[in-house]
């Protein structure tokens, strides 16, 4: 028998929700989007368009909603998916504070429920792109967008953190963490 890895998945990031309030702030107040593990800044990476107006958009795993805020600052109809309700708290908490209309839903990035065809762009930092199983949520996405629509998706190699040094210089070779 397998473990039902959404279940596992939910509920590790109901306990961890608490540990991530403090960074959704930060990033919520953001004037520019800064992405991944050593924050790059939006300029230069251009993972989002720089205009969203009349853009129907869905973030795969949102977290703490930054991502979708971010698109709805652009101009972006925005609606995001997670299956943590702790977080997904956190997420309409901060939407409340800074008046964005964003439809936060409880719910897996692989199954969404939502009808065909119902986005122009969709987006996972670190959501559905690293936690949920490549062909499965990529089908997913693929279903969800519109011809002519757009994914992107951002998420590392465990690797890639545990030998990076603590001070976040650039992997090297070495381990820095123990894995």
């Amino acid at each position: 028998m397998t473990a039902d890895y959404v279940s596992i998945n939910k509920d590790i990031w109901n306990a961890d929700a608490p540990n991530w309030a403090e960074f959704a702030h930060r990033q919520w107040t953001l004037e520019t989007p800064e992405w991944g593990t050593w924050n790059n800044s939006e300029d230069g990476i251009n993972m989002l368009p720089a205009s969203m107006k009349d853009v129907d958009a869905i973030e795969l795993g949102c977290g703490t909603g930054y991502v979708a805020y971010w698109m709805h600052k652009r101009g972006a109809r925005v609606v995001a998916i997670d299956i943590s309700d702790e977080q997904l708290a956190t997420a309409r908490k901060l939407a409340a504070e800074h008046s964005a209309n964003i439809s936060f839903i409880e719910g897996n990035a692989e199954a969404t429920g939502l009808p065909d065809a119902s986005f122009d762009f969709a987006i996972s930092e670190y959501g559905a792109s690293i936690w949920c199983k490549p062909e499965t949520w990529l089908r997913e996405a693929w279903r969800l967008l519109r011809p002519g629509g757009h994914l992107v998706f951002l998420g590392n190699h465990p690797l890639s953190l545990i030998c990076s040094p603590l001070n976040g210089a650039p992997a090297e070779r070495v381990l820095h963490r123990p894995y």
